[in-house]
């Protein structure tokens, strides 16, 4: 068997230099290429200990330091919607965060400066989230993010950054922290390809909501001079050094037509033969729904209500979160909507809510499991839904995420129904799919988060660029994961959606239908290619689609088998 690793680079005979990674975002991008700038210069060590009667005033330097990074980066959270906030918003905790507060002051209190204390402080929680692997090895990048902003404001540098280009650029990167991605203008950035992450990290994540053709783990990436003029192709995972010009132009014209086309997409999804597809949207606050329901989303997929979490001390009032809850009701009102339960842990901690010495806390305490610690978290969470529910005639759907067992899924639709909603869990763990139809002996509908999904049957951490082809969402296990669940919803007569990442694949799509899925949900700037793409292919075509992709050896081979029957068809 012969698989090629995303990390590959190839350059045709006599042709242009072509870069190979991990297609994120589709869309075909040409542009002279950027890079993030302002690299901060950091202090490596003090010529000298701080004199013990400076000390309070460099632990006070750090302080305001730290309180201005924070009140930036929520500023720009309160500018953002959907992913981006709630990302600007886990950022700007980080840099209040208590734990790294004290280590910094422990260390001044030891004779560093504010700025050796901040290096010093951020490299120990670097090891410790490195150590930990899974997803806290993610929060790396945002603790560096965060240490460069804290040590510019120290030392009076600039703050580190994308520069908006005056002419449409491609930005090349090894790694993106999601706080600049989170600000791009899609107007003036035009596609984005890094050398690092994985399909499902927050940087490929917002790029997916901001429409920006995107291609992660791309070898040889860092040999691309600034200036170079490249072409990005999300769909086909390249990255085009120096191509021809009448090439490059064919194939950016071309994208652009196709683009065109979806410009008429209004909804209902269905297949060319009337086979009808739920083209749903995941947001995260009432904005988000807005402009999800200006994309014709015909409802709410996944409603992260994690942002009405993150950045507090303490868990929010009933009263808060349902104000927040019943801005996406109203979005849509009398149609679909379904809440996922607070997904706490892992890269999401929450200071009341997450254990802080977890040895894997992508193994831990987190979604559903936080009830262990604290059932008081749920119970008021679906009384807030519920008060929400109440107050705009809304019937939502409800959901908890890293459900492992059949009584935890029974004990979960019990208080779901108590409060006389409809009553689902994620399909994130490989036991959920193995057992479905004994889990939908106690719920109405399944939704399955191909993100975790995904690193859970390959073992592989979703979030590491090294591993990125393991965690390829047409990885063929994890396709076969999603038959076994839809196959069991066809049994019992029950609703079987995708709310992870794969749904935005316009490609991908065609084979979930031909699997069996009965929805897809997706950021809303994917609405539009996904429920277009269906329009153009029967059901029969879907599920020849499928079957091919399930018997490729990799998904290389699936993507190119899927592509052959989409455009014979």
């Amino acid at each position: 068997m012969s698989t090629t690793h995303p990390d590959v680079t190839s350059t045709e005979a006599g042709g242009p230099t072509v870069l190979t990674g991990t297609p994120v975002v589709p869309g075909v991008a040409l542009g002279p290429v950027i890079r993030p700038h302002g690299a901060v210069q950091l202090p490596t060590e003090d010529d000298a200990p701080v004199a013990e009667a400076d000390r309070a005033g460099e632990r006070a330097r750090f302080s305001a330091a730290a309180e201005l990074v924070a009140g930036r980066l929520t500023a720009r959270a309160a500018a953002a919607s959907g992913v981006s906030a709630a990302v600007l918003q886990t950022t700007a905790g980080l840099a209040k965060d208590r734990g790294l507060l004290s280590t910094v002051e422990q260390r001044i209190d030891a004779g560093a400066s504010a700025a050796v204390a901040t290096v010093g402080a951020a490299q120990q929680f670097a090891e410790l989230f490195t150590s930990l692997g899974g997803l806290m090895a993610e929060r790396v990048t945002d603790v560096n993010d965060v240490r460069d902003r804290i040590v510019a404001e120290l030392t009076g540098q600039s703050e580190p950054g994308v520069t908006m280009p005056d002419t449409p650029s491609v930005l090349l990167a090894d790694d993106l922290a999601p706080a600049d991605t989170a600000g791009l203008d899609p107007a003036r950035v035009v596609a984005l390809a890094t050398r690092l992450g994985g399909s499902t990290s927050h940087t490929a994540i917002i790029a997916r909501q901001l429409g920006l053709p995107c291609v992660v783990a791309v070898g040889g990436l860092a040999d691309v001079p600034e200036g170079a003029v490249v072409l990005v192709d999300g769909e086909q995972g390249t990255v085009t050094v120096d191509p021809d010009p009448a090439d490059a132009q064919t194939r950016v014209e071309a994208a652009k037509t196709a683009a065109a086309a979806l410009a008429g997409y209004e909804g209902p999804a269905t297949t060319a033969d009337g086979h009808a597809v739920q083209v749903l949207a995941n947001v995260q606050d009432g904005a988000g729904a807005r402009a999800a329901a200006a994309a014709h989303a015909e409802g709410v997929g996944l409603l992260r209500t994690e942002l009405a979490f993150l950045g507090h001390s303490e868990e929010p009032s009933v009263e808060e979160q349902a104000t927040g809850y019943a801005a996406v009701f109203e979005a849509f009102a009398g149609r679909k909507v379904v809440v996922r339960t607070l997904d706490a842990g892992s890269d999401k901690p929450l200071a009341f809510a997450t254990p802080a010495d977890e040895a894997n806390p992508a193994l831990g305490v987190r979604g559903l499991r936080t009830t262990r610690l604290n059932p008081g978290i749920l119970t008021r969470q679906l009384d807030a839904v519920k008060q929400a529910a109440e107050a705009t005639g809304a019937a939502p759907w409800v959901m908890a995420p890293m459900v492992s067992t059949v009584a935890e899924a029974a004990d979960f639709a019990a208080l779901v129904r108590e409060r006389g909603m409809v009553p689902g869990v994620m399909v994130e763990v490989p036991s959920v799919a193995l057992l479905a139809d004994r889990f939908l002996e106690h719920l109405d509908f399944l939704s399955i988060g191909t993100n975790d999904l995904s690193q859970y049957t390959l073992a592989a951490d979703r979030l590491s660029g090294d591993l990125a082809d393991l965690t390829d969402p047409w990885q063929p296990a994890l396709l076969r994961m999603v038959q076994l669940t839809a196959e069991a919803g066809q049994r019992t007569g029950k609703p079987v959606g995708v709310c992870g990442e794969a749904a935005a694949d316009p490609l991908l799509a065609c084979v979930l239908v031909g699997l069996g899925i009965t929805s897809l949900s997706c950021a809303a700037s994917s609405v539009a290619g996904v429920g277009a793409k269906l329009g153009t292919v029967t059901l029969a075509t879907c599920q020849r689609a499928a079957e091919v992709a399930l018997s490729a050896a990799d998904p290389q081979a699936a993507r190119a088998a899927v592509r052959e029957v989409v455009d014979a068809a």
